[in-house]
């Protein structure tokens, strides 16, 4: 799977690998970046490995919630009110640009994206499973951006930038040799995921692995004049993307290394609350740097 998508997202590996632990763990992922650096070719790549129901919504700043949730409509045949669903209802929606639609929209998606629901007039209706919210975003020095608020951000298990290619990977593409999305056969099922879902929870945490991850929590809180602390959510995230990330590296157990691995794109855009982005981990370093200080 990771070699199908990186036959369409050229010379980034590491980010692919990150994009499957998101999914793997459960989690929603933000791509943050320069507009054309593949943000929306790799999202739609991951669906289609899994062969999953996939869904794009351009946001703009006319989009309603009604558009993404859907709305009750009159049917005169039988003079009652149905429920005509929205492209929430997906396994996997693609949210393009989510920055540029006006905050009632973007905070359409946060029920969606904690609960797997979506409550309209009243009545809750399910999601289908697996449910997960792609979303990108330009730099917010682009024009016609805004900040996302935080417990929004906080809904994304990791936000990932992906950078300008290499030289070689950018010449293959400029040659052509790139696949496009929607050229990508599955190589696994919805089924599948679930079931990669569920063996990612078995993933064995030791105490110590445990003590190691709060006490990056503990770092974050004690550093508040820097950045945003932790909370236990972020804590929950970055257990969960590391149980993932082992996964991926073949073993049933988790180590330090997994949490490191993961550490900058679950816990960045927490503490810097969206306003630093670039890839730069400079946060996130200075918190592992922290911790192993204090061993």
């Amino acid at each position: 799977m990771i070699g199908a998508i990186g036959a369409v997202v050229l010379g980034k590996e590491h980010q692919v690998r990150l994009a499957l632990a998101c999914l793997l763990a459960r989690g929603h992922l933000l791509i943050e970046d320069l507009p054309g650096m593949g943000k929306t070719s790799l999202a739609e790549a991951l669906a289609r490995s899994f062969g999953l129901g996939f869904k794009r919504v351009s946001f703009t700043s006319d989009l309603l919630p009604a558009d993404l949730t859907g709305l009750n409509v009159f049917d005169p045949g039988s003079a009652s009110f149905r429920f005509q669903p929205g492209p929430l209802f997906s396994q996997v929606l693609l949210a393009d640009e989510i920055n540029r639609a006006s905050p009632r929209t973007q905070s359409a998606l946060l029920e969606a994206m904690a609960a797997g629901r979506v409550s309209v007039d009243g009545t809750s209706h399910a999601l289908p499973q697996p449910f997960l919210v792609i979303a990108t975003q330009n730099g917010l020095d682009q024009g016609g951006t805004s900040a996302l608020p935080e417990s929004q951000l906080d809904r994304f298990l990791m936000r990932l930038s992906l950078g300008y290619p290499p030289r070689q990977a950018e010449n293959a593409l400029l040659k052509g040799e790139s696949l496009r999305p929607d050229g990508i056969q599955p190589v696994f099922g919805p089924q599948d995921l679930l079931d990669l879902q569920a063996r990612c929870e078995r993933q064995h945490c030791s105490a110590a692995l445990l003590d190691y991850v709060l006490d990056l929590l503990e770092r974050s809180r004690r550093a508040q004049a820097q950045a945003h602390p932790l909370s236990p959510r972020a804590g929950l995230a970055l257990v969960a993307a590391a149980r993932a990330w082992s996964l991926l590296e073949g073993r049933d157990h988790v180590l330090p290394d997994d949490v490191q691995a993961v550490l900058e794109a679950v816990c960045e855009h927490r503490m810097d609350g969206g306003h630093r982005g670039n890839g730069d981990g400079v946060l996130s370093r200075q918190l592992q740097a922290g911790v192993d200080g204090l061993r």
